[in-house]
């Protein structure tokens, strides 16, 4: 075990590490502690609180989903890009099912200020969505509804759910062309028109 060189960003890599093995809720500063040799103390010299510890990873394992989904959109539009994007989404969330457990929650923002990863994410998914043309608040609801949509599919299939003979991997295709299908005619927002009622 590595007794030395502790950095917030070894115990970062680490945690998201343990979080693959054991699940989120098991990322503890005793268990990293016992990962690198030391006493939980040495641990509270670069993280405040088990908090800070979790959200850490949570930023880190959010990095690093961001720039797989990055890699895989570059260079494409439209259908080509959300095929890609939700691929890159998917694969990643089944590869690391801790860390991805992770990116779903929230951190404070002090650390987030000292990050570009919501940034890198804003840019990525907005930028994958450009060819919809969509305006807000129509593009938020666009987003949160592919994000929805992937997280309980993912979700599902991780935990066995479907019990359907059908081959889940052509339900994911059938099921990301329909998003397509969806975003090129997606209804337009009417709330401005409301207001003026």
């Amino acid at each position: 075990m590595v007794r030395a060189g502790l950095t917030v960003e070894r115990l970062a890599v680490a945690g998201a590490e343990l979080a693959d093995e054991a699940g989120y809720e098991g990322i503890t500063v005793s268990a990293l502690a016992r990962r690198f040799g030391v006493k939980d103390a040495s641990l509270y010299s670069h993280v405040r609180n088990l908090r800070e510890l979790r959200q850490r990873v949570t930023l880190y394992a959010a990095g690093e989903f961001v720039d797989s989904i990055a890699a895989a959109v570059a260079g494409r539009a439209g259908k080509d890009a959300l095929v890609a994007f939700a691929d890159a989404y998917r694969a990643y969330a089944l590869a690391h099912p801790g860390r991805y457990a992770a990116t779903q929650h929230q951190v404070d923002p002090e650390l987030l200020a000292g990050s570009t990863v919501l940034a890198r994410t804003v840019d990525t998914t907005y930028g994958m969505l450009r060819a919809y043309g969509l305006g807000e608040p129509d593009l938020t609801d666009a987003v949160r509804l592919l994000r929805s949509t992937f997280h309980g599919y993912i979700t599902l299939e991780a935990e066995g759910g479907f019990g359907h003979p059908r081959e889940v991997q052509r339900s994911w295709e059938r099921g990301v062309e329909a998003l397509h299908v969806l975003l090129e005619h997606w209804p337009r927002n009417e709330e401005g028109d409301e207001e003026h009622e």
